[in-house]
């Protein structure tokens, strides 16, 4: 049995979608329990609404967290403030094996500087990253880092290609992914002094496969299954994905209902549009997981619904079930200890500085 902590409380959406996520998620795997923690009255009221008796059930169970980190407060105050929030008690069940891995919609910055302070990092582990999959024509991509490390070295970027390559095969199940670094062009002369640097280490780094620099625009043509960058850059990726591709979809439903013709052809087109719309949704690849964590923590999209949530929940399942943790330890790290963990001021966990609503 899988046992998933679920922030209630965290998102838009809080806590109605968040209960319905796990309710889905506990009906579509009989191999998963969920632990929810949140207000305990609002929620069981809630809960009790929508399936009586759910506490007989065995695989839900619900752990008062009265207390909510809302997106505005400081990270590292809130983190140390509010212990009785359900990010802080989410964490906590991480790290004493409660729970094999926590979800939350919650306050980004809090849950990387819980996840780093709390759960802490593998041994061996420099900074680890938020990695999104995001939807490309041939499937989907690994966007390694999204959010966590806005100013990070080469050394932090071979780590990010080297866990991202062990993420996508054994959870999404690409044999041999395909690793490529964010550049300016293809040549390899190109870039940054950052990516300058990072590139001969990625060619020469055994145990992946570097196929060189990828530019943006080849990205949702599937030019690569695992993406690397500093968060700085791979922020700007997915909210420019997310911006386009819902100004893709307004246009085109504008386009679509502007008279009577429009509307006919509309409806002639509309299942193999649905088809084709489905391949460019978010919600069905689940969230983002921090990498290279004592456990596993999975940020989802602060306007998550049940869908997404109860995907990050079955997502959660297959990378503990394929014992990612363990095939960072063997192949990227050579140990078996923990990591680091602690709080520095003013610079978020572990000198890690979390880009502004990275999700």
């Amino acid at each position: 049995m899988t046992k998933i902590a679920l922030d209630v409380m965290g998102g838009d959406y809080a806590p109605d979608e968040m209960i319905q996520g796990a309710l889905d998620a506990v009906d579509k795997n009989g191999g998963v329990s969920v632990t929810l923690l949140g207000d305990a009255q609002t929620v069981g009221a809630k809960l009790a609404g929508l399936k009586p008796g759910w506490e007989n059930g065995g695989r839900l169970s619900l752990v008062d967290a009265p207390e909510v980190i809302l997106t505005e407060e400081p990270p590292v105050a809130a983190i140390r403030s509010k212990k009785r929030s359900s990010i802080v008690m989410g964490m906590q069940m991480v790290k004493s094996g409660e729970a094999d891995a926590f979800v939350s919609a919650g306050s980004s910055g809090a849950v990387l500087v819980g996840a780093l302070s709390i759960v802490g990092r593998l041994k061996g582990v420099e900074r680890p990253p938020l990695a999104p999959l995001i939807p490309t024509d041939r499937g989907v991509t690994l966007l390694v880092d999204c959010g966590a490390n806005v100013d990070a070295r080469a050394s932090h970027l071979v780590q990010f290609a080297q866990m991202g390559s062990i993420y996508m095969e054994n959870v999404v199940g690409v044999k041999n992914p395909r690793v490529a670094i964010v550049n300016v062009g293809a040549e390899e002369e190109k870039g940054n002094a950052l990516v300058k640097e990072t590139f001969p280490l990625l060619k020469a780094c055994p145990g992946i496969n570097f196929i060189g620099s990828i530019e943006a625009r080849e990205i949702p043509h599937g030019g690569a299954d695992v993406v690397v960058c500093e968060a700085f850059a791979g922020n700007i990726i997915l909210k420019l994905y997310e911006g386009v591709g819902s100004t893709i979809l307004s246009t085109l439903k504008s386009a679509l209902t502007r008279d009577l013709r429009t509307k006919i052809g509309a409806l002639l087109i509309k299942p193999a549009l649905k088809d084709a719309m489905k391949v460019f949704d978010a919600s069905q690849y689940g969230g983002a997981p921090l990498l290279g964590l004592n456990g596993l923590v999975v940020k989802s999209h602060g306007n998550s619904k049940r869908r997404e949530i109860c995907n990050s929940i079955l997502q959660c399942v297959t990378f503990c079930e394929q014992g990612v943790n363990e095939k960072f330890k063997a192949g990227l790290l050579g140990g078996d200890g923990a990591g680091d963990s602690g709080l520095t001021q003013g610079q978020g966990a572990a000198g890690q500085t979390p880009a502004a609503d990275s999700r």
